[in-house]
């Protein structure tokens, strides 16, 4: 079993140029754009100069609002380097949700790109900071953000407010080589790095803090199940603000002096064209991404005989479309990992060696320096092979806990260093696990985790809705598809449009609800609590979702 690495993200990127200068490092094919390593590590350099001339400092925390450009790579490490604490935001967030984030988290720096699919990032960010378009670039006084200082734009031509990034470039001859050296001595691969937001329970999403030593080793030991090597070139599509964009992809690969190929926003056709044209060996993706490459109509077109590896994670796999990536895809040696943000992010993964039965119908085993167990849900004891309880895990991928929150902190980590995920599993005697379902009624609808409470709670901001309940309904595209069963106020009227137009634009999209119905009353156990599994039940049998619902995953 390897040893673990006691190493900075930084200091892995490093490591990495000295041994492996020349290999391409980050390639975008069509930009243009490669990087060799060692020319990736200098660049990674320049600009955690240019941070902290910025005035950026070690533990500062510097949030991120983009698709997977270059520069979000680039930011990844070049906070690493000088210490700042790495915001990752989905690219999917409205203004409620990016407001809540740049609070909650205390963030002093904001990087963003102009906007993605229907939302306006510039706009949106004005609309929750309206000082921005009056203040000069790093003089940013707002009432509701106090800590955000500093606005810096992705793209060519800073809108108002806001500092180019290759202002910031520019600004890395104000600090030299030597300034930097003296803050990365000051660093401890038990800082805190990365902070990524994942919606709990509580219904608001909850910043879980990861240090260099939590993903860095996670990152190491996730290339090291795939076989990864200085010869690997991995496509990846899954984003970037995910732990699968910046663990299982970007770390698995600089931790063995892979190649990055990144894809900056997911197209079927553009994962197929990629892999062909940079003749990658490894695919990283969601269920939902890889049945999209699958059915494309000009799936026969490409060679996609280079592959060899890669993941399925993300949400539930499907065991006949990993049969057929096997098959069609030629990646004979892909695996399934399982875990989730707090842990850094990944607890199990099959192995390229494991027979195919247990590729295709588990999630794995445990990652090298990993615990896992399986407990009783109402009494907390050990369970043996073949029980159904709670997987819960233990070691070095843990996280830190929660920005802010010991509460929340203590009720996920138990007081002998066990993180509880929640998630219903079984284990066979050799420690594989399959997940056979959440004691918390989240939904993973294509790879995002929805959790009900977030969007019932918006939902009970309606004048017109009294109650409301969310869960999840079988699908056979995202896996799983978001439904609201609501009571009406007395004397008023809704439609399920309105309702869905009430979201728009206010919510994330993908946690719009798909259906809507309107109920009298819900289920209930003697006790009074409302039985979500009998909603789901019963909404399987009214829109005739069986046939989704019968679809094996591991």
């Amino acid at each position: 079993m390897s040893s673990i690495l006691d190493v900075t993200v930084g200091g892995m990127l490093e490591e990495m140029a000295r041994r492996f200068p020349a290999n391409d490092a980050l390639v975008y094919p069509d930009r243009g754009l490669r990087y060799s390593y060692a020319e990736f590590d200098a660049l990674c350099d320049r600009i955690a100069r240019g941070l902290l001339a910025l005035g950026v400092k070690k533990g500062d925390h510097v949030a991120i609002w983009a698709t997977n450009v270059p520069e979000w790579v680039v930011l990844q490490f070049a906070t690493a380097k000088m210490g700042a604490v790495l915001v990752t935001v989905n690219t999917n967030y409205k203004s409620s949700e990016l407001e809540y984030i740049l609070q909650q988290s205390d963030a002093t720096c904001l990087f963003l790109v102009q906007g993605f699919k229907d939302t306006d990032y510039v706009a949106t960010l004005n609309e929750v900071v309206p000082e921005l378009a009056g203040s000069r670039p790093g003089q940013l006084a707002c009432a509701r953000l106090p800590y955000l200082k500093q606005v810096v734009f992705i793209g060519g031509g800073a809108p108002a407010g806001m500092l180019a990034f290759a202002e910031l470039e520019a600004l890395a001859d104000q600090v030299s080589p030597a300034q930097l050296a003296q803050v990365k001595a000051t660093l401890d691969p038990q800082d805190v790095i990365n902070m990524q937001y994942t919606s709990g329970t509580t219904g608001f999403p909850k910043g879980v803090m990861l240090t260099h030593h939590n993903i860095v080793n996670n990152g190491y030991n996730i290339g090291e199940c795939m076989r990864f090597s200085e010869q690997d070139r991995l496509c990846i599509p899954v984003p970037f603000f995910h732990c699968f964009g910046c663990v299982l992809a970007v770390l698995a690969c600089v931790t063995h002096g892979s190649t990055m190929v990144p894809v900056e926003t997911f197209s079927a056709e553009a994962v197929l064209k990629t892999v062909a044209a940079e003749r990658c060996t490894a695919l990283h993706g969601v269920p939902t991404m890889f049945i999209a490459e699958l059915e494309h109509p000009a799936f026969d077109k490409y060679d996609l005989t280079s592959l060899r590896s890669g993941i399925m994670a993300g949400s539930p796999c499907p065991i006949e479309v990993m049969k057929r990536v096997i098959r069609d895809m030629h990646a004979t040696e892909i695996t399934i990992a399982y875990g989730q943000t707090e842990s850094s992010p990944v607890i199990t993964q099959t192995r390229t060696d494991d027979p195919i039965e247990l590729r295709v119908a588990t999630v794995g085993r445990a990652l090298p320096h990993v615990e896992v167990k399986i407990v009783d849900i109402e009494t907390g004891a050990t369970l043996p092979p073949g029980k159904q309880g709670e997987l819960c895990t233990r070691g070095y991928h843990v996280m830190k806990g929660y920005y802010k929150m010991p509460e929340a902190t203590a009720a996920a980590i138990d007081g002998d260093g066990w993180l509880h995920t929640g998630d219903l599993a079984v284990m066979d005697e050799n420690g594989y696990c399959k997940i056979t379902g959440r004691i918390k009624n989240m939904i993973i609808r294509g790879g995002e985790n929805i959790y009900p409470r977030e969007i019932e709670e918006f939902l009970y901001t309606h004048p017109a809705i009294s109650d409301v309940q969310v869960y999840g309904v079988p699908d056979r595209k995202f896996g799983e598809e978001v439904m609201a069963a609501i009571k009406i106020k007395e004397g008023v009227q809704l439609t399920e449009d309105e309702v869905k137009a009430f979201c728009k634009g206010r919510i994330a999209n993908y946690k719009i609800p798909r259906y809507v119905r309107f109920v009298d009353e819900y289920p209930m156990t003697a006790s009074g609590k409302i039985q979500k599994f009998k909603l789901r039940e019963m909404a399987i049998r009214e829109l005739q979702l069986e046939e989704a619902a019968a679809i094996e995953t591991a």
